[in-house]
């Protein structure tokens, strides 16, 4: 939903402003590190019953503050209602990994790599960063085989973990695959796909503008107003009850067709999440079907997944696909292959070459300023393009989340996390060359 705090927490938040009681999802206490605040160490929601003090419920809503994230991004169903991203019922087709022996041999070297974050003076090792950066998961592929995994907090290897703003890249993927298929014309107006969209500043957007988010549409995010976009929004997106005399919007899709103007189409680009639910109700309206069983059929199930996923829903049952996702970790190594490939995994192909190569060129790095950790970056199709020397390009969630694919070092590497501070420009310094370290390691091997 923004750089500056969790979609989910967003709505945990406006959950608790809708029943009228306070929440600690914004709050932020002295940070523990990542080994103590380990939800196994903290004791959350451990025993039968758990102590008063152990409990993580709702609807105090707070289940998004720190140190409670770290135990509640592993088990978000607990607390939203969600849909299914169904991996169908055939068998998952196994990852590769090298010998048990080359592949404790691969750890070793991987957790000893060295660098220098970005504007530090003090080297770091791999393994150090893991640590800084709150991990509870980390899975690298080097040219279609596993080279290295580890799990920590609440994430085990059958676990599964919210992937925030990464589900805009698989909203993003879906919309470039209907592009490419001549289902979706990009070229089209917003009102031209969703006539009832109406006045919405949405309606004379393109619906590239839309994928780019390079509209000029209103969503201010200024968490210290009460009466800013944001809150206004999570109160329509709660799942919850609305209160009595409530007048807002209902859903998602209610807010989107009373968003006011701000600036002019196609100037630059704003990170808006409401820009990512606007092209999930234009996938969902030329296709027939949610977000949610289109990723099933198109992804999930052909890619050979080993999990299913699933994808928290507003009110009146829509996917909120701006944030909504919880995936395993090695399905999303899967799919950053998929990337990876141009489109191919387990000798299938699944969409056309075409869409990964839009996704890799990137956006315009001219619209594209403000993230001083992707000095040369640029947004397209709802991934994070880089533009540096290996060609790297990602999917990115708050609080650590990320697919990183790099071409050059023919590398897929996810991290799972919950970084107490939602910023990933306070992680990026010392992740994004770790990154490159292993890339360059990998390469040399």
């Amino acid at each position: 939903m923004s750089s500056s705090i969790s979609n989910l927490a967003a709505l945990a938040a406006g959950i608790a402003i809708t029943l009228g009681t306070a929440t600690g999802a914004l709050a932020q206490s002295a940070p523990l590190s990542a080994q103590e605040s380990d939800p196994n160490v903290m004791g959350w929601m451990q025993g039968f019953p758990p102590p008063p003090d152990k409990l993580i419920t709702q609807p105090d809503s707070n289940f998004f503050s720190f140190p409670k994230l770290r135990w509640s991004v592993c088990h978000l169903r607990e607390f939203l209602p969600t849909e299914e991203i169904s991996r169908g019922t055939g068998a998952p087709v196994p990852l590769t990994y090298p010998s048990p022996a080359e592949f404790a041999d691969l750890a070793r070297e991987i957790d000893a790599l060295t660098f220098m974050p970005i504007d530090g003076d003090t080297p770091m090792t791999w393994e150090q960063s893991l640590y800084a950066n709150y991990t509870d998961g980390m899975l690298i592929l080097h040219k279609g085989e596993v080279v290295y995994e580890r799990y920590f907090g609440c994430l085990e290897e059958d676990g599964k973990h919210a992937i925030m703003s990464m589900t805009k890249s698989i909203t993003g993927l879906l919309g470039e695959i209907l592009v490419a298929e001549g289902v979706l014309d990009d070229t089209l107006l917003v009102r031209d796909v969703i006539p009832e969209i109406g006045d919405s500043a949405f309606a004379s957007a393109t619906v590239r503008q839309v994928m780019d988010m390079t509209t000029g549409v209103q969503y201010s995010e200024n968490y210290s107003d009460p009466n800013a976009d944001i809150w206004i929004y999570s109160r329509a997106a709660s799942p919850l009850p609305k209160p009595e005399g409530y007048e807002g919007p209902d859903g998602y899709w209610e807010y989107l067709q009373q968003v006011k103007p701000e600036g002019n189409h196609g100037d630059a680009f704003h990170y808006k999440t409401i820009n990512s639910d606007m092209l999930g109700w234009m996938i969902s309206r030329v296709t027939g079907k949610s977000v949610t069983d289109l990723a099933s059929e198109r992804l999930w199930r052909r890619m050979g997944a080993e999990m299913d996923a699933y994808q928290t829903v507003d009110g009146k049952g829509v996917p909120f696909a701006g944030g909504g996702v919880t995936a395993g970790l090695r399905d999303l190594g899967r799919l950053g292959q998929l990337m990876l490939n141009g489109g191919e995994i387990n000798g299938e192909r699944l969409f056309p070459t075409e869409v990964v190569e839009t996704i890799a060129a990137g956006g315009d790095p001219s619209k594209f300023a403000g993230f001083k950790t992707i000095p040369n970056g640029s947004y397209t199709s709802q991934w994070w393009v880089f533009h540096n020397d290996h060609g790297a390009y990602a999917a990115r969630g708050v609080h650590g989340q990320t697919i990183y694919v790099d071409p050059t070092a023919e590398m897929v590497l996810v991290r799972l996390a919950s970084f107490p501070q939602a910023q990933n420009g306070f992680i990026d310094p010392t992740s994004l060359p770790a990154y490159q370290a292993v890339a360059e390691h990998l390469m040399g091997r």
